[in-house]
């Protein structure tokens, strides 16, 4: 376990800079956190996560895969693919890092998605334990310690020190580079904060909610279940649940005309929308409410069965405080599943 001074911690951002792009989620105006790069000046945030997830680090929201150069009847196909700089993401909360673990078994099962690898390869993870989880938060329901995070670098902030625990290889190299801000502590004050806040966590409104309900194996228990009519007669399909979800992985590929060749790229989709996965054919899903099942049971029931059952959420809450109709998966979960974890 290694510490820094608070009072040096701008000295510390700006090692890690010299070496890499260092990333970390800043104050906006609106009273919000989204991630910035770090430059001279730039404040980290307090905030208890960003509105959006730092999965876009590594799976962007729009990203170019190639280029086609047309003449005539010649194509001409343009890898664009180069090697990623190297980078650091500061900050990432626990529930955040392991929706890591949810991409990475989409994006790096084969065939690998080359873009993703590269991002994963270079990116460093830096974490922090939560002081003061929210009341939307649920991450210890899928089994995620807010105050245990992982990540390359695992982090600690008390009020005059930042405790620091390499855990990989990369992390480990981190540290080495900035030893020189650095001194060797015991994990006294860390083991402390750990306590104060599982006592916080076991005071959550939803510290009761249950996974036991679902899981692979569970499609025609489910599927089938009259409450979906209830639950999704409100929804908008609006997607909003589905961009700020940290592990959300759907996207579309598109290719845009500039008038000097095409690019293809991919973005966002969502399964929300009512031209989702629409072929020439139709659409597979005809209703809201198929889009809605088809949304939680990839969450709770088809994902963890071909994951060894590891469930498609973290427990973040974001989807709590921006679902403009307030229909979440925690409500899902209480109705369809029986739960009653208030």
């Amino acid at each position: 376990m290694f510490k820094c001074s608070l009072d040096k911690i701008q000295s510390l951002f700006a090692e890690i800079a010299k070496e890499a792009k260092l990333y970390m989620p800043v104050d906006n105006a609106d009273g919000t956190a989204s991630y910035s790069e770090w430059s001279e000046g730039v404040q980290w945030s307090g905030a208890l996560n960003t509105t959006k997830s730092p999965k876009d680090f590594f799976f962007p929201q729009t990203e170019d895969l190639m280029r086609f150069k047309t003449e005539g009847k010649n194509i001409e196909v343009v890898d664009i693919r180069s090697e990623s700089e190297d980078f650091v993401i500061f900050g990432v909360r626990a529930c955040d890092v392991k929706s890591f673990d949810v991409l990475d078994r989409v994006f790096l099962t084969e065939p690998r998605d080359s873009f993703y690898a590269m991002k994963r390869k270079h990116g460093i993870i830096v974490s922090t334990a939560c002081t003061r989880p929210s009341e939307t938060c649920f991450c210890g329901t899928f089994g995620i310690n807010a105050a245990e995070p992982a990540g390359d670098v695992s982090a600690w902030k008390t009020e005059d020190s930042l405790y620091l625990q390499p855990n990989t290889e990369k992390g480990r190299a981190l540290i080495e580079r900035l030893s020189a801000l650095l001194e060797e502590c015991t994990d006294d004050a860390v083991n402390a904060q750990k306590e104060n806040v599982a006592k916080i966590m076991d005071k959550l409104p939803l510290k009761d909610l249950s996974t036991d309900a679902f899981g692979g194996g569970k499609t025609m228990e489910l599927f089938d279940d009259p409450a979906w009519d209830e639950l999704s007669s409100s929804c908008l399909g609006c997607g909003t649940c589905t961009f700020i979800c940290p592990t959300c992985q759907c996207y579309d590929i598109k290719d845009f005309n500039t008038g000097n060749g095409v690019i293809r790229y991919r973005c966002w989709d969502s399964c929300m929308y009512s031209e989702f996965t629409k072929m020439a054919h139709g659409n597979n899903r005809l209703t809201q409410k198929e889009r809605f099942r088809q949304r939680f049971m990839h969450k709770l029931v088809y994902y963890p069965e071909n994951n060894d059952g590891l469930f498609s959420c973290v427990g973040c809450g974001r989807c709590l405080a921006k679902c403009p109709i307030s229909m979440n998966i925690v409500k899902v979960m209480k109705r369809i599943g029986g739960n009653k974890g208030e």
